[in-house]
């Protein structure tokens, strides 16, 4: 099978972003449409939304900005080699880049995973600059406890010098065929040529001192290093009560949450999270898995497109 046909080609922007040279694909163009900002998630690209654009009706992708970073880390973004990430960066990073496209313009925002989760945040955090908000399959994270802070500041240091010996390098490919079959083991759903033109966008090649070519991902393996900071549902419930943008949150017909979780956090508990949220709608997308924007593009492209407009 042949690989994917872009129908709408993006550009790349560079721009300086708090110490970072970011990588943002940009796709149509300014006009009197409140720019459309999707942010992906954990160990994706900024490019994992092409499916989701080329599925854009012309009437909702004409006289609009669309921009996609790449997150710190991740893609094509690079800066300061650093050995762990903090989430609150995400956030800076989403205000210095709503600077730099939109000026005082709010936007409308969706996130997928862990950009659905800064999503909702940087809404709570920053309400005024967020016309509309929709969240893919960013459920936070299971509740913890006070008394769980000393063994998370233990695994934190324990996991910087496991990155340091090289205990948490991500693994390295032969070509871009085997990344494509890594993306076609992890999602069942994605059909050859999507991964073969997914591959290309998420892996790179890179010849090392043997000489030898290896495809890598991009993304730093620092990421995986575990956060020193315990996730506080009083704090995220406390952002979510002041988001003021109507929000549109899209679940996958299959429980990604359980899967991962195994019941340690549930769809009904995050729901219960939900309530918070002053305007939310809930909104179960058919026959797909957590990258509900490779497997439902078309799908996905027409609810936001419901929920964005009037615009």
């Amino acid at each position: 099978m042949s690989t994917y046909t872009v129908l709408r080609p993006a550009r790349s922007d560079f721009v300086p972003l708090r110490l970072y040279r970011y990588h943002v694909l940009l796709w149509g163009r300014i006009g009197p449409r409140p720019p459309l900002v999707l942010v992906h998630g954990w160990m994706d690209v900024a490019a994992s939304y092409q499916f989701m654009v080329d599925a854009l009706s012309h009437d909702f992708f004409k006289d609009r900005l669309i921009i996609a970073p790449d997150w710190r880390g991740f893609g094509q973004s690079c800066g300061p080699a650093c050995d762990h990430y903090a989430f609150a960066d995400y956030l800076g990073d989403l205000d210095a880049l709503l600077d730099h496209y939109a000026g005082a313009t709010a936007v409308d925002l969706v996130g997928h995973s862990m950009g659905g989760n800064v999503a909702m945040m940087y809404a709570g955090a920053r309400p005024q600059r967020v016309r509309r908000l929709v969240n893919l399959e960013g459920f936070g994270m299971p509740a913890t406890r006070p008394q769980q802070a000393p063994g998370r500041f233990a695994k934190w240091m324990d996991e910087i010098k496991a990155l340091q010996r090289g205990e948490l390098d991500l693994k390295t490919y032969a070509d871009a065929a085997g990344v494509a079959a890594r993306l076609m083991k992890t999602n069942r759903r994605l059909p050859q040529g999507k991964a073969d033109w997914l591959a290309r966008q998420w892996a790179e090649p890179r010849t090392g001192a043997d000489g030898a070519t290896r495809w890598h991902i991009r993304g730093d393996a620092a990421h995986r290093t575990t956060s020193a900071q315990l996730f506080r549902v009083d704090e995220m419930q406390a952002l979510y009560a002041a988001i003021t943008a109507p929000t549109l949150m899209v679940e996958a017909s299959d429980d990604s949450l359980g899967t991962w979780w195994q019941r340690r956090f549930t769809l009904d508990e995050f729901h219960q999270r939900l309530q918070s949220v002053p305007d939310c709608r809930c909104h179960t997308l058919p026959d797909c898995g957590h990258m509900l924007h490779h497997d439902q593009p078309e799908l996905l492209a027409r609810q936001i497109e419901a929920f964005l407009a009037p615009a």
